[in-house]
């Protein structure tokens, strides 16, 4: 097994990057994997409190944002004792991280060493390009694409995007979807349980004022059998699109009379915007219906408040891939979100509620609120969808992608065999091209 070295933020950064390549790490072989991340007193994001991080596979080395280079990633890897003849450089990429497009691939240049770059933020279904790549995005990968042995994409309609634009490299295109988070304890409970844990935690835990908490114990906001939740969490960005919660909550109370609906959004800001953002919602809420907690919730009730919403309701403006959805899905929480870009794609894989338009979405919340069977098949899907892109499963693919870049390892090359559901084929390596996957060794 070959050892891999990812070169981005990594915690205590705060970003989810960081957080992606934290969840991949902390699955990975022991002693075949190492980070290569900024100086964290000049990146110019907040840190988290947690700060530890493994000893001995962490090089702090890249100077910044605007300064890094092919010397800081090389100094870095010698730093960490990195094997070079059995490393494969993984870059996690998004265009803010690493700007200057031109830079990033003069760095690609100049590494000569086996290079992987995971893209979290490329579109296929902008109007910029034929193929639906904005046209930064194809200018760069058109580019970059020599200087790299392989990229992986977290959707197949990126796959389609970038593939069709530059059939010539067809084959360093790989398919590696999100990881999934797993929350067995949290899915096993109900969701009045999940409610009640979650009720508990926000007056008995949480650092809302004692207003605030008299209010959510007087209203019973969580404990009301007849009350249906459309809820969100998470920190406040204005990107997530959340004042149309409170949107989507009046206009589903005027078609479902026999219940209450309630819009909860539950969350901090981390920044001046977030907190201008907070303030636009705090002047949106309506005391019976529409409400804001303003509280960071903690990794371990994080998971529990998705449980507890009866609807998950997600309408971001970017669309690429959520994070919000790796925890989301792990839990069983039923998403109603909007059908766009890898979140339709992933939303739509896990049997959750998606659509393009938001009219038509209210009309789907609304009969899964009359159709409570519907719900049980849905938090089936989600958690099946989960089981299969854990980041267990999705680590274990990126050293198989890894190994088989080496011409030295074992390239399996017989046509096409049926995996679980869909085509899928080989083509250099083990290439991923479908949300499903069975590698040829465990297919009877």
């Amino acid at each position: 097994m070959r050892s891999i070295y990812f070169v981005g933020p990594y915690k205590p950064i705060m970003c989810g990057i960081a957080d992606y390549t934290g969840f991949l790490t902390r699955v990975s072989p022991a002693g075949r994997w190492g980070i290569i991340s900024f100086d964290l007193a000049k990146y110019g994001v907040p840190l988290t409190s947690d700060r530890r991080v493994p000893a001995g596979y962490v090089s702090y080395g890249i100077p910044n944002r605007q300064s890094y280079s092919a010397r800081a990633v090389i100094k870095g890897l010698k730093n960490l004792g990195a094997p070079m003849e059995e490393t494969v450089l993984w870059f996690q990429h998004e265009f803010g991280i690493w700007p200057g497009n031109f830079k990033f691939i003069a760095m690609l240049k100049q590494l000569d060493l086996l290079k992987v770059v995971t893209f979290h933020t490329i579109h296929f279904q902008s109007t910029e390009t034929p193929h639906g790549l904005r046209r930064e995005q194809y200018d760069f990968l058109r580019i970059m694409l020599p200087y790299v042995d392989a990229i992986t994409v977290f959707s197949r309609g990126v796959h389609r995007a970038v593939t069709s634009s530059f059939p010539e490299y067809y084959d360093k295109v790989y398919v590696l979807k999100h990881g999934v988070h797993s929350y067995p304890k949290v899915s096993c409970l109900t969701r009045r349980e999940a409610k009640e844990k979650l009720n508990d935690y926000l007056l008995y835990e949480s650092d809302l004022d004692q207003r605030t908490r008299e209010a959510l114990h007087r209203q019973r906001i969580l404990l009301d059998p007849n009350t249906v939740v459309l809820g969100q969490a998470g920190f406040l960005c204005p990107s997530k699109g959340s004042e149309l919660l409170y949107t989507v909550r009046d206009n589903l109370q005027k078609h479902v009379r026999h219940k209450r609906i309630l819009a909860l959004r539950i969350g901090s800001a981390r920044d001046d915007t977030q907190r201008k953002y907070a303030d636009d919602l705090r002047q949106r809420q309506k005391g019976e219906s529409n409400f804001l907690l303003e509280t960071w919730l903690p990794q371990a009730i994080l998971p529990v408040a998705q449980r507890a919403f009866d609807i998950n309701f997600y309408w971001p403006r970017e669309c690429t891939q959520s994070g919000v959805l790796a925890h989301a899905l792990g839990t069983g929480a039923i998403i109603a979100g909007r059908d766009m870009e890898g979140v339709g794609e992933t939303l739509k894989d896990a049997g959750e509620i998606a659509d393009t338009d938001l009219r038509h979405l209210l009309r789907k919340i609304r009969d899964l609120i009359n159709n409570p069977d519907l719900a049980e098949r849905i938090e089936e899907s989600a958690l099946q969808y989960a089981d299969e892109f854990s980041w267990s499963n999705q680590a274990r693919r990126h050293y198989e992608l890894a190994d088989g870049l080496f011409p030295v390892a074992p390239i399996w090359t017989g046509e096409s065999i049926p995996p679980k559901t869909g085509p899928w084929r080989i083509t250099k390596g083990i290439n991923w091209t479908t949300d499903l996957f069975t590698p040829p060794w465990e297919t009877s």
